[in-house]
């Protein structure tokens, strides 16, 4: 088979950093566009990346591409491509759709022609009139953009974010994938202490103790593309093998939370259990105001509360009063937060020494980093 073109769809203003897994992962073949970044690989990468990606939304196989002004243009150009090499006569392919730009603006219409052309093109290679759709799901989408029309086969089912620790759920949780995010475009490295004092349902701190001991995010979960024949048995279990021989877990870690609600914490214990970290991470009942970090040269990573009733917003600027006073107090440390709090420099008492806009599910914010002293070089491998 030829090297197949995947895509790791990414969220709203994180496509570099998913770049820059794909490449630390060994890919070099990429292109970046706004929500995906496209890269040659193999099967077993589809395996993999589905495995690793730490930021990725979902990893998908390029069927193909074409300019579909007409529904005959899209119904020639969907059954040209390879379907029967992937779906089996009792695949099961629903087929989802968006369309933004372009003349073929209808999406339930699109999606029943690209639907009936898969179906005329496995009639021809399986030689059956009928397809039961009851084995292995392989989920279709057509997205059309100014006219251009991408045609995708979904490997992941559930989003990546949904790594399978978390069985419980605290109020307006942050993704996985953009705790991860907030993890890789801080100065964190697990020599470092981390601490986060809003700590929620732990996510930010597991992320964290994950990637110093090299787990791979995916291992506790499955995927649709484990039942896909196309693949077979053999390159899941030997990316899972794979990952299951790179964990690290004799690094120690230096990696605490806390949070005001007890409820919380309960649900963060239980997340980091479930994960493999029982007791690997401290978690404790505080107020943010107490919660001073042990050690030096650490960091602060924390998606504080955003509040939307006045009282709430009210409570809010003194919570980062707060940060900023606890700060002054840890002169080697360094402290990030996401937040869509128009004043926070100002309430922090000070402007960041970096901002970043991103994108916490539809909630614009700021990502506020404020850069203390690097470790000495004999303790640090930055």
């Amino acid at each position: 088979m030829p090297r197949l073109q995947l895509i790791a769809t990414a969220p709203m203003g994180l496509e570099a950093v998913v770049a820059r897994e794909l490449k630390e992962l060994g890919y070099t073949d990429m292109e970046v566009e706004n929500g995906r970044v496209t890269f040659s690989g193999d099967l077993i990468d589809i395996c993999r990346c589905n495995l690793w990606l730490r930021t990725s939304d979902r990893i998908l196989v390029k069927m193909g591409e074409f300019t579909a002004l007409t529904f005959d243009e899209l119904f020639e150009g969907t059954k040209a491509l390879p379907w029967e090499e992937w779906i089996p006569a009792d695949g099961e392919f629903p087929v989802e759709g968006r369309s933004h730009k372009s003349q073929l603006s209808s999406v339930p219409a699109c999606q029943g022609i690209v639907k009936k052309a898969i179906v005329e093109k496995l009639k021809l290679s399986h030689r059956t009139e009928w397809f039961p759709e009851n084995g292995p799901r392989y989920v279709v989408e057509v997205s059309l953009l100014k006219d251009r029309a991408i045609l995708t086969l979904d490997t992941t089912g559930p989003a990546l974010h949904k790594r399978g620790y978390r069985k419980l759920v605290t109020e307006a949780p942050l993704k996985e994938t953009m705790a991860s995010a907030l993890l890789q475009l801080s100065r964190w490295g697990p020599h470092r202490p981390l601490y986060d004092p809003c700590c929620g349902s732990g996510t930010i701190l597991i992320e964290a103790a994950m990637m110093a001991w090299n787990i791979a995010p995916g291992l506790r979960r499955s995927f649709p593309s484990e039942h896909w024949d196309i693949i077979g048995d053999n390159l899941w279990e030997d990316a899972r093998e794979e990952a299951f021989d790179a964990v690290k877990d004799d690094i120690p870690l230096h990696i605490a939370g806390s949070d005001i609600d007890p409820k919380a914490i309960e649900v963060a214990k239980a997340a980091a259990k479930s994960a493999g970290l029982a007791g690997e991470i401290d978690f404790k009942v505080l107020p943010a105001a107490k919660a001073i970090p042990e050690g030096e040269f650490g960091c602060i990573i924390t998606n504080p509360p955003y509040g939307e009733r006045l009282s709430e917003k009210e409570e809010v600027e003194r919570l980062i009063r707060q940060f900023g006073s606890v700060m002054h107090s840890l002169p080697t440390w360094s402290f990030f937060a996401i937040s869509p709090t128009k004043q926070f420099e100002h309430y922090f008492g000070r402007k960041a020494d970096k901002r970043r806009k991103l994108f916490n599910g539809r909630i614009e914010c700021q990502y506020y980093q404020y850069l203390g002293p690097l470790p000495p070089r004999n303790k640090s491998a930055e």
